[in-house]
């Protein structure tokens, strides 16, 4: 690539030694000078200037936590996006079928992705209403949270489950008539498995699905991410995706604690600026919009849980972990010495709590207390100052879901739990009162990818409605935008590489609208939406990524079809 001087209306580098400059310079994919254009010309003399046209460029922003394989491929055509993002409502989710029944074979299965009982403000459906819909078409509906899954009687049927219902996989479980039948849904990984896998199978060429969910991704701006729910069978799948012209994302991996192999290396053909495996992924709880978090505090049996399926009297608690402290222990033991970076899923404070302790004693155990681990706890919904001071004391890193609150903030404040603690939820002021680095996230596609609206969200405490909920617990623009540049680099150990516009760093910017900082910000979203990104100094050229992708083979990658139904969410 030759030298280039890229200049915007402003560069905001999040580099505390030089927060604002005119112009970067750009050698070989590498930032080689930042500031002033005559700075840069000098340090790189006959070098191309570029005009991006940007009123900002900003650090390529990164998401810590997400899934973009599954994701891509859980909306694999002729899989259909029901999410409340996409349909607000269930009368726009019944078009959806009707466009799915009229316009697809009839011996071809309906699959539909994103169902949410709180959003959707329905109960989830059983086979019984879905006989109505669909009659004897095979058609199932996936939760929006990943957890649950939902099905007609003719799915049951094709599997012979009419006459002999299966037994519950272990850590799942069937919904049952009072006669032990099936009632037509399903909750956790391995239900979701025995229900969709065969289905999932039968889609048409997950990678590109994958690739245009990667393009999603850019569009929000993003240039780093990360994959959550990594096994070894989607290593051909990221290595195609990287090796593609103009890939758009760089990826660092977490493989999940139920795999074999989530201790063992893995090298990828793209080297380790584009793919990487850092860690290892464990569930302390499961969804707060299912009833299954760890929580100290009830929920309210309220018009919107009762809707969403949620008892009150069986919902929450010390009941919904995943895992007991014995088995954190053992894979904390095992993983931890090895040098992996740990990730807990916590969302309820019981369950925040259970991953502070285990990892307090682990550290100890390994000696690690005072070293640059930085092991982390993802989504923190429930989580508190007392929650966050703990993880900075412990160099814990967080990792919190500001996209929680934005959707469901209305329904959590007097809705599902007491005003205490749900007007709370996500509380992004602790977190930074308390020094913990806190990072953003959409985590894949239980929400749309946005950044950008994660930041505006932490700095206005805005709800979708334009609400307002414990209005103390917002965060300063300039946190804000670290969460989802240099912290979130730092959460990912990438900090190195990306996060801030640096000598040395690779070449990757997002483009903004206009300066953050001159925003109102309640605007912000909106005023400063992303204009386009660049990877290694060159702009990424989507049309291309997914040109050269549609013209893969698909056939290595069909396996990726499976996945979404075996590695679960969060």
């Amino acid at each position: 690539m030759p030298d280039r001087i890229l200049k915007a209306g402003t560069i905001i580098t999040m580099d505390p030694s030089r927060p604002r400059a005119e112009a970067v310079a750009v050698a070989n994919g590498r930032i080689t000078a930042v500031g002033s254009l005559d700075e840069c010309r000098a340090a790189a003399p006959g070098a191309e200037v570029v005009d991006t046209g940007a009123a900002a460029l900003l650090p390529g922003l990164v998401e810590p936590h997400s899934h973009p394989m599954m994701s891509g491929v859980a909306l694999n055509p002729p899989a259909r996006n029901i999410t409340p993002f996409n349909d607000p409502h269930w009368s726009d989710v019944q078009k959806v079928f009707t466009a799915a029944i009229a316009e697809t074979d009839p011996s071809t299965p309906l699959l539909f992705s994103g169902f949410d009982a709180l959003l959707h403000q329905r109960p989830a459906p059983e086979a019984s209403e879905l006989d109505t819909i669909f009659g004897d078409r095979i058609a199932v509906i996936v939760d929006n949270s990943g957890h649950g899954v939902y099905f007609n009687t003719a799915l049951m049927k094709s599997k012979g489950w009419d006459v002999n219902p299966p037994a519950d996989p272990v850590g799942a479980h069937f919904g049952r008539n009072p006669d032990g039948s099936l009632n037509g849904q399903g909750f956790e990984t391995g239900v979701l498995f025995a229900v969709v896998g065969d289905i999932l199978a039968t889609l048409g060429n997950p990678l590109l699905a994958a690739a245009e969910y990667y393009a999603t991704m850019a569009q929000a701006g993003l240039t780093s991410t990360s994959d959550m729910t990594f096994d070894l069978t989607l290593k051909g799948g990221y290595e195609s995706l990287a090796a593609a012209p103009s890939c758009p994302l760089r990826v660092s991996m977490w493989e999940v604690s139920t795999s074999d192999t989530f201790t063992e290396p893995t090298s990828f053909a793209a080297g380790d600026e584009w793919l990487i495996k850092q860690g290892v992924k464990l569930w302390t709880d499961g969804s707060p919009w299912v009833g299954n978090i760890g929580i100290s505090f009830p929920y309210l049996d309220s018009e919107a849980t009762r809707l969403a399926g949620i008892d009150p009297a069986k919902a929450g608690g010390p009941q919904s972990m995943n895992y007991t402290r014995a088995q954190l222990d053992a894979i904390l033991d095992k993983a931890g010495p090895a040098g992996w970076q740990m990730a807990l899923h916590a969302n309820g404070d019981l369950a925040i709590d259970l991953a502070l302790d285990a990892y307090e004693a682990a550290l100890k155990r390994h000696n690690l207390i005072g070293t640059d681990h930085r092991w982390r706890i993802e989504h923190l919904g429930a989580g508190t100052r007392r929650h966050f001071d703990r993880a900075a004391e412990l160099g814990v890193y967080t990792s919190m879901a500001p996209f929680q609150y934005y959707y469901w903030g209305d329904l959590l404040d007097g809705q599902m739990f007491d005003h205490e603690h749900g007007a709370r939820w996500q509380s992004f002021g602790d977190a930074a009162a308390s020094g913990a680095v806190v990072s953003f996230h959409n985590d894949g596609s239980v929400s749309p990818p946005s950044p950008i609206l994660n930041i505006a969200t932490a700095v206005t405490r805005r709800t979708r409605s334009g609400a307002v909920h414990a209005p103390d617990q917002t965060m300063p623009l300039e946190q804000a935008l670290r969460a989802h540049t240099i912290d979130a680099a730092r959460t990912l150990h990438r900090e190195a590489l990306v996060g801030s516009i640096a000598p040395g760093k690779l070449a990757d910017f997002t483009e903004l609208a206009a300066d953050p900082y001159t925003v109102d910000p309640i605007a912000l979203a909106e005023k400063a939406a992303v204009r386009g990104t660049w990877l290694a100094g060159e702009r990424t050229d989507l049309d291309a990524f997914l040109g050269a992708v549609r013209g893969t083979d698909a056939a290595p990658h069909a396996h990726l079809a499976e996945h979404p139904a075996r590695g679960g969410c969060c």
